[in-house]
Parts: C-alpha cells; sequence; structure tokens
C-alpha cells in the first residue's frame, strides 16, 4: 500500500478513536414532554421519512413523553440545500426551507448532512464547517420563540461509512468531514450522533447494512435506530415494538410530504403559481389528518396525545 495512503488512513482512524474518547463530553442530549422534534438533512433523512425506523424507536423509547416529529428530509441535499433550489437558485430553496422549519415550531432539530459534500474532498471542507455552523444559527433565528426561552436544542448527525468497492479512500475522507461535524456540535453545545465513528459494529465487521454501498438497508436503519435511541440515554426498543409503530409512522410522515411538498409544488409554489398558486389554500388541509395519523402512533405507544 502507497506510503501516501497509508498516512490518510492512519489519520482518520485516529479522529475516530478521538470521538470516542470524547463521546460523553459532547454526545449528551434528550427528548421530552411535549418535544417537536425536527429531521433535517439529506437522503438518509427523506428516506428515514418513507421507512420510519428511527421515529420509531424514539416514541418506542418515550412511552411517557408526548411527541412530533416531522421529516424535511430531501435527496441529494447539502448544507447550501442545493436540491432545494429546485428551478430557483439554492439560496432561495436555503429560505424555504428554513422558513417550512419556522412553520413547525421545533424544540428540538436533527441535522443530518456532509455526505454528499465529501465528496469535494479537501477543497470543500473549510466551506462545509463554515456553512453547517451558518446552518445552525440560522436554525436557531428560525425557531426563535417556538422553544421557550432556552431556545432550540440541535443534534447534529455524522454520516455512516461506505460500504462501496472504494469504501477505505471515500471513509478517509469522510473522516475529515465527520471530524468537522463534532468540531461544530461541540462548539454549538448541540447532541451528537456519531454514526461514522460508531458504525457498523465492531464485533460484527463483515455485516453490511446498506443496499449498495451508499443507502442504508432495513437493517441499516434498524442499526442506526438503536445508536439514536443510545445517544438520548434510553435502553433498547424491542424490534417487535418498532415493527408495530413503524407502518404508523410511515403513514403519518407520507400525509406530511404531500403537506410541504406537494407532486405539483411547481405550480403552488415555485415559478408558475401565477396559473394555479391559489390552491395554496387546500394545503394546511392536511394538517389535521397529519395530527389525527400521529395521535395513531402515541396511542399504540401508549403515550398522552400531542399537543
Amino acid at each position: 500500500m502507497h506510503t501516501c495512503f497509508r498516512a490518510v488512513l492512519f489519520l482518520a482512524a485516529a479522529l475516530a478513536a478521538s470521538a470516542r474518547a470524547t463521546e460523553v463530553e459532547i454526545t449528551g442530549w434528550s427528548l421530552r414532554d411535549g418535544d417537536r422534534v425536527v429531521l433535517l438533512g439529506d437522503t438518509f433523512i427523506e428516506r428515514e421519512g418513507q421507512r420510519g425506523f428511527i421515529e420509531a424507536a424514539l416514541v418506542a423509547a418515550h412511552p411517557e413523553a408526548s411527541l412530533t416529529f416531522r421529516n424535511l428530509g430531501w435527496s441529494g441535499d447539502t448544507v447550501w440545500a442545493e436540491s432545494r433550489g429546485v428551478f430557483d437558485p439554492p439560496a432561495k430553496g436555503y429560505a424555504r426551507m428554513l422558513a417550512v422549519l419556522k412553520e413547525q415550531t421545533p424544540t428540538v432539530v436533527v441535522i443530518a448532512y456532509g455526505r454528499n459534500e465529501a465528496e469535494k474532498g479537501e477543497v470543500g471542507l473549510d466551506a462545509f464547517r463554515q456553512q453547517l455552523a451558518k446552518l445552525c444559527a440560522d436554525v436557531r433565528t428560525a425557531a426563535a420563540g417556538s422553544a421557550g426561552p432556552a431556545g432550540v436544542r440541535l443534534v447534529l448527525v455524522t454520516p455512516h461509512p461506505f460500504e462501496t468497492a472504494d469504501a477505505e479512500s471515500r471513509n478517509a475522507w469522510l473522516a475529515r468531514y465527520a471530524a468537522a461535524i463534532r468540531d461544530v456540535a461541540a462548539a454549538e453545545k448541540a447532541g451528537l450522533v456519531d454514526l461514522f465513528a460508531d458504525f457498523p459494529p465492531a464485533a460484527n465487521p463483515s455485516r453490511r447494512l446498506t443496499e449498495n454501498g451508499v443507502h442504508l438497508s432495513d437493517a441499516g436503519y434498524t442499526a442506526v435506530a438503536e445508536r439514536f435511541v443510545a445517544a438520548c440515554g434510553r435502553p433498547a426498543v424491542t424490534a417487535a415494538t418498532s415493527a408495530r409503530l413503524r407502518p404508523l409512522v410511515v403513514a403519518k410522515n407520507e400525509l406530511f410530504f404531500h403537506r410541504w411538498r406537494p407532486a405539483n409544488e411547481t405550480y403552488i409554489y415555485l415559478f408558475r403559481k401565477h396559473e394555479q398558486g391559489n390552491n395554496a389554500v387546500e394545503m394546511p388541509r392536511f394538517d389535521p389528518l397529519v395530527a389525527a395519523a400521529e395521535e395513531k402512533v402515541r396511542a399504540a405507544v401508549g403515550g398522552s396525545r400531542p399537543q
């Protein structure tokens, strides 16, 4: 193996070890009764909305708490909201993202980015770190007033490792971006779910948790959900409980997806809204449907109705 490449891999291992050593200092976070949780991120988060593993596990792990979850994931997205611009510049997509987030009045925002940005390597690292910090600040501003005097609580998530044929080289760079996320989490006094440092389980390194080396399989999301529950200090959730809740979570998330991302959004919200923008008044009619679907989730876990 080339000496330079060995050095890169050594650095990646050192960063992961450092993350484990400081885990107790920066990972601490919890969910409280009445929390309104927004999940913000790229493909990892959008697919979670379609599968519901993380949300179901967190709800089941807090049977005494009344929690609501809103998934604002967008496949292929970055901390600059480059996918959310659609036909507009990313800056407009970024502004729309913050506006939708504000509408959800969150008390907790989970932010999961870094995988797409890491493809730029060293050239993009500083810009990513700066923009992630800016995103944290902008999220706090957008949520100001909805989370009480203490403000919104943030939880940052590092990307899980690649399982592709070229995983070693890609993960060497991903390690640098995961380290940047840890730095921002510490600076922002945010919680952390460190999927890069703690995934896959060291006891079973041959276990594949992705469908294609990049995107998580159901087994991968199950493992990730376990880490979310552990990171907020709760005991593990049984597979039977999660399986019972997941269909209800997915049904609720689908209703909310149509609420904030209608199939004809170009006509309702974007550059063709002069044609059918009047139909935007229909979107709030999803709200009671989403609330009713979420109440089914709470009833299934034995908790109280979300406020």
